[in-house]
Formats: structure tokens, C-alpha cells, sequence
């Protein structure tokens, strides 16, 4: 009886077009395709265009691709991924172990130090940069403390230095890292990590050999939420380290915002692109080799 009445339900359930997945997507699909992946495909192209004075395009040419490998713009490009690679692995040192804290440690407050970790999103970014001046200027909160407690006689300069960059792009993108490593912890089977000291393995053994490699996959999302725009970061530098540091972002501002160089700022984000899709990759295989194992388990 039974049997037959599930098999009665069954027939009588609606069968869910093959389509419906295609149409709840198609809509972001189409939004992405329009504003994200049609004028990247224009800035690609148009700097393989030579394009007369008079703004008529005379031909195709590598001219403007060749004229960015010049020691000076590959010096820009280098410093750009050593920005966003020291960026990401400093942020990776100190999320990996807050995100342990906050799924193994932080029971009790743990939705009150998630809301710490979100609440700064909720206000203008240039405040955050505004408060950091504050804060690293030669009369702000660390220059005090320091002359306070007898550590320095006077001021130290840290505005508009490579310091003061990293301190914003660490802070700015710390959540960044955090959110998909606690997500990816928040997955793992607590039988795994207790079997593990069952067997003898220390705390250390445990983060290596079981934690590390679970967590695998949500260590590699957040390493390139944070290396892939810190790339081309273009607002931290230009405020926090004015005009004293170049990298790929203000320079290829400083490019698109004059109508007479436009093309070469089109030019210099396909190669700077370029760039950043290589490095990707292969820090993308690096890590997938530095970390022992494979994630599959996770909570049923």
C-alpha cells in the first residue's frame, strides 16, 4: 500500500523542465557577458588597433604591446605582484588562524565576532582611509604611543610609503580571506580532527595532515579574492601612498584618463592581464602541490 502510494506521488509530481536552470541563470549570465567580459573583450582588441589622429582605425599593429615591454612598465608590473602576493600571504597569516578561532575556539562569540569582521563594509571606504591617516600620520595614534613609552624621540614618516600601503591593502582585504577559510572549516567532520588525537598526533601533525588539506580549497579561493584585485589596486596607493609609487592601477588610470592615451592604457591592461593570468596559474598549481592531500570530506 504503502509503495503504491509513493509511486501514485511520483506521477504526480510536476517534472522540472530541463531548461529552468538556464533561465535562473541567464539573467546573470547576459549581466556578466554585457559588462564584464564585452568590454574586456573592446580593451583587448582596441590595443591592436592603430588609430590615427583624426580617431579612424588604420590597421592592426603590436606597436602599443611592444612599447609596455620597456624595462620601466615591467618594473611596475613586478612591483604590482609583489604588492598583491605579500598582500595575500600576510593576510593569509593572520585570517587562517582567526578563521580556526572562530570555528573551533569561538563558540560563544561567534556571531559577534563575525559581525566585528563584516561591520566595516558597512561604511564609505574613504572613511577607513580617512581614520588610517589618523592613525599613521606624524602626530597620530602610533607616533603618540611610541614617544609615549620612550621608543622614539621623534615622529616617524610613515604616510605615502610602501608601509602604509600594505597596512591599508591588509586591512581593506583581510575579510576577503577570512570568510571563505572559516566557511571551509566550518565543513570539516570534528571525527576527523578527534580520531586524529586518538591516533597519537599532535596539534601540529592535526593542522597538516587533516585540518591543512580540508581547508585546501577555501585557502585558494580567499589567496586570490585577495591577490587577483590587490593586482590592480588603484585607490590604496593613489591616497595612502601618493605619487612616489607606481603600479599597474595608477598607471593605467593615469593613461585611460587623458582621451590621447587612452588606446595605450588599453594596451598596457592587456599585457599587465597577461601578467596576472600567468601568475595566477602557476600559484594556483603552487599551492595545490605545497598542500598534502585532496578535500573531500566534509560534514554529512
Amino acid at each position: 500500500m504503502a509503495k503504491r502510494e509513493r509511486g501514485n506521488f511520483r506521477k504526480m509530481r510536476p517534472k522540472l523542465s530541463s531548461d529552468l536552470p538556464f533561465s535562473i541563470g541567464s539573467p546573470a549570465m547576459i549581466w556578466q557577458v554585457l559588462f564584464f567580459y564585452l568590454p574586456l573583450a573592446i580593451i583587448f582588441v582596441s590595443s591592436f588597433l592603430y588609430i590615427t589622429d583624426a580617431g579612424a582605425i588604420a590597421g592592426v599593429t603590436l606597436q602599443k604591446i611592444t612599447f609596455f615591454l620597456r624595462p620601466v612598465y615591467l618594473k611596475v608590473i613586478f612591483n604590482s605582484l609583489i604588492l598583491a602576493l605579500s598582500n595575500a600571504c600576510i593576510c593569509l597569516t593572520i585570517a587562517y588562524p582567526l578563521a580556526y578561532f572562530l570555528t573551533f575556539n569561538s563558540k560563544r562569540f561567534k556571531n559577534v565576532l563575525l559581525f566585528l569582521l563584516i561591520v566595516p563594509f558597512w561604511t564609505n571606504f574613504l572613511l577607513h582611509v580617512y581614520a588610517w591617516f589618523f592613525v599613521l600620520e606624524k602626530k597620530g595614534l602610533i607616533n603618540q604611543f611610541l614617544q609615549f613609552i620612550g621608543i622614539i624621540d621623534s615622529p616617524l614618516h610613515m604616510l605615502n610609503t610602501p608601509f602604509a600601503i600594505m597596512i591599508m591593502m591588509v586591512y581593506y582585504y583581510l575579510p576577503f580571506m577570512v570568510m571563505p577559510l572559516y566557511s571551509a572549516m566550518e565543513q570539516i567532520d570534528n571525527r576527523l580532527i578527534e580520531a586524529s588525537y586518538d591516533l597519537g598526533a599532535s596539534w601540529f601533525h592535526t593542522l597538516r595532515r587533516v585540518i591543512l588539506p580540508l581547508t585546501k580549497r577555501g585557502l585558494q579561493a580567499g589567496f586570490f579574492l585577495v591577490f587577483i584585485p590587490s593586482f590592480g589596486e588603484f585607490a590604496i596607493p593613489e591616497l595612502m601612498g601618493g605619487d612616489k609609487w607606481m603600479f599597474v592601477g595608477t598607471v593605467i588610470s593615469s593613461f585611460i584618463l587623458d582621451e590621447q592615451t587612452s588606446s595605450l592604457g588599453a594596451a598596457f591592461t592587456a599585457v599587465a592581464s597577461v601578467c596576472l593570468l600567468v601568475s595566477a596559474i602557476l600559484l594556483y598549481f603552487l599551492i595545490d602541490r605545497m598542500i598534502p592531500g585532496r578535500a573531500y570530506e566534509t560534514k554529512k
